[in-house]
């Protein structure tokens, strides 16, 4: 790679990590509810607090700014480089999850950022894996199991679509990322603590949710308000 070369990847890079900083959940919260997500539920400025915190508009809103923000950088360097380069382009994608992840303002998880990186990289891998997420959400109800389940398989998928070596390391590297993220979620399931999803089916079930089956915060029984452990995302 020429002088030019390099310095055209640094900043690709660099612009999937500042993308990945970006937080829509901090700024919507902040906008329409006066709300700092980071200070409510669990803490985190991930997709599935905001949806606690903020209600179900606005975390769709969340969940679409956090995907684009994967989504935007990964495209351009594919555009950029031609394909030419596939290490710089996985670095990208990485970059986008650590901006979100390591953010010296946010903290988060990565899960919606690092899918729409993914998506990016290799739409049809990722699409069976979107797939396998939505169906175990609807069948287990936990956040956790659905998104820990769907970032292993996304490496594997990368594996059985023959993907180029570069990346398929890539998606074993962001899927450690992520999963090292999760620990406090693998935790909670060890212990039987993880909240479930109401959906709307759910609710009328038994005649709705039963007295003192979870806490204000979406935790288990006797959790505070607030508590780090009442929360998936």
């Amino acid at each position: 790679m020429t002088t030019s070369s390099w310095l055209t990847s640094a900043g690709l890079v660099i612009l999937g990590y500042l993308f990945g900083s970006i937080s829509p959940s901090v700024f919507l919260g902040r906008a329409f509810k006066g709300i700092d997500v980071r200070k409510v539920g669990s803490g985190n400025a991930g997709t599935t607090n905001a949806f606690r915190a903020l209600g179900v508009k606005l975390g769709v809103a969340v969940l679409v700014g956090d995907l684009v923000k994967g989504v935007v950088p990964v495209v351009v360097a594919r555009l950029v480089l031609h394909e030419h380069h596939p290490v710089v382009i996985v670095m990208v994608a990485f970059g986008c999850i650590l901006g979100h992840n390591y953010s010296i303002f946010l903290r988060g998880k990565g899960v919606a950022t690092g899918a729409g990186a993914a998506l990016a990289l290799m739409p049809v891998p990722m699409a069976i894996v979107v797939g396998i997420f939505v169906f175990l959400l609807l069948v287990v109800r936990i956040v956790s199991i659905a998104s820990i389940a769907a970032t292993i398989m996304y490496p594997v998928m990368a594996a059985v679509f023959q993907r180029p070596l570069a990346y398929i390391v890539g998606a074993c590297v962001m899927a450690a990322v992520v999963l090292w993220a999760h620990r406090g979620n693998f935790r909670r399931l060890w212990n039987r603590q993880e909240p479930r999803v109401k959906f709307f089916w759910n609710t009328a079930e038994n005649g709705g949710p039963r007295p003192g089956a979870e806490s204000a915060a979406g935790g288990p029984p006797g959790s505070p308000p607030g508590d780090p452990g009442a929360a998936a995302g």
